[in-house]
């Protein structure tokens, strides 16, 4: 269930931050900072949000500031490699063809559906063994 939640949650935040990208007509060289970014914003809501590490006070922020600051490698690097070493491929969309990597919401959706799906496995609680019941002498 957890790896279906984390699909849906990078997906979403990955697909919206691609599309604002895609409708501001942010291209070329802004592709890095477009994916990088939607590592980073995964990284930070999927798992335990940022905002659940706040309102903690046995956990510290600093648990979704790196899974930011990680996502946004992970995110660059997964771009680096559909553009530069695989070349992408065209892909026609509404009458529009253009490579992959420049329909930032499709992409931008599937990089982060693949980082938040493993910080959301990777971040999920321990299960609690039972605790055996202790009799009263």
């Amino acid at each position: 269930m957890r790896l279906i939640l984390g699909l849906l949650k990078g997906a979403v935040v990955g697909g919206a931050l691609g599309y604002g990208a895609y409708a501001a007509g942010l291209t070329g060289g802004f592709h890095w900072i477009t994916y990088g970014l939607i590592g980073a914003f995964v990284g930070l809501l999927a798992g335990r949000p940022i905002w659940s590490h706040v309102a903690d006070k046995s956990s510290t922020v600093w648990t979704a500031v790196l899974k930011g600051i990680f996502g946004y490698g992970v995110a660059v690097g997964l771009y680096a490699l559909v553009a530069k070493a695989w070349g992408g491929f065209n892909l026609s969309l509404a009458g529009e063809t253009r490579n992959l990597y420049d329909w930032q919401f499709i992409l931008g959706g599937g990089i982060g559906a693949l980082w938040g799906a493993f910080v959301e496995m990777d971040d999920a609680p321990a299960k609690q063994k039972k605790q055996p019941k202790q009799l009263a002498e």
